[in-house]
């Protein structure tokens, strides 16, 4: 397991592109029949994502944790961006077709990945934060996950957001989950941007063209700046840092977020011509 340390505003301010892309993007999350885990210092969140394609992939404890197995004192949200595939949690199996969702809560010892074809594998990108409390192992459809269509093709950011860990939805200990699909045309993601200073957030980018990018925007509102990203690729939010992209074609991302305030709305946002 990677770890990546915490940086300051004024650290990130003199910042080269190199050094952005060390500090807070994370690459080669889907490689075959791995797994990946990426510890993060902000909140302790996890990131990770596995691709299984030949054989069943566990979600083995790692020494770093200090625990008797992964989620003996952490929660866990999957989503599914591949084919068809499955995930057990305690001998129980649940199927996940593209953009599904499962949580397993604190206590769970035992997660297994799988696909069901081996020519289209899921691939299964998921966070995990510490949990103080236990919650049952829930699965949510992305039919059932309560889409909500926002912004407009005239400012290129129609977009459907699909919120699945949240107060109202699956429940959790301080998780929050969902994700953002980008209508053909639109290519502006979460903007006006926002900032949240009570917890922190990741987004995984997926559904991008192979010839085409994303330009994430991070960085204070007022000295702001970009990660250029491809597709199958995560990048850190700190909590005091703006979160928003635009890429040369419509895309998907998943959001999560962990720290201090479990609800969904709390957000302080930045109008448009503040920004620089």
């Amino acid at each position: 397991m990677k770890s990546r340390f915490q940086h300051s505003p004024k650290e990130v301010g003199a910042m080269s592109t190199n050094d952005l892309r060390a500090a807070f993007l994370i690459e080669d999350i889907m490689k075959e029949d791995d797994l990946h885990l990426t510890y993060t210092h902000y909140d302790r969140v996890i990131i990770g994502g596995v691709k299984p394609v030949s054989k069943t992939i566990a979600l083995d404890n790692v020494a770093e944790l200090r625990a008797d197995y992964f989620l003996q004192r952490r929660e866990l949200g999957v989503i599914n961006v591949g084919g068809k595939g499955t995930v057990e949690a305690d001998g129980k199996a649940y199927d996940l077709d593209k953009l599904d969702c499962l949580y397993a809560g604190k206590g769970v010892q035992s997660v297994l990945f799988k696909s069901v074809d081996a020519a289209a594998p899921a691939l299964f990108f998921f966070l995990s934060s510490p949990a103080h409390a236990a919650y049952p192992v829930q699965f949510l459809s992305r039919g059932n996950a309560s889409p909500a269509s926002i912004g407009s093709l005239e400012t290129s950011n129609a977009r459907t957001i699909y919120k699945y860990i949240h107060a109202d939805g699956i429940k959790s200990c301080q998780l929050v989950m969902g994700l953002t699909v980008l209508q053909q045309g639109s290519v502006w993601n979460t903007m006006p941007a926002h900032t949240h200073t009570r917890r922190m957030e990741a987004y995984f980018y997926f559904d991008i063209p192979e010839t085409q990018r994303v330009f994430h925007f991070m960085g204070e509102p007022i000295e702001t700046r970009h990660i250029v990203m491809n597709n199958h690729q995560a990048v850190v939010s700190p909590p005091w840092s703006i979160h928003s992209g635009c890429g040369t074609s419509n895309y998907s991302f998943i959001w999560g977020m962990a720290g201090e305030n479990y609800t969904y709305t709390d957000m302080d946002v930045i109008a448009i011509d503040e920004m620089k």
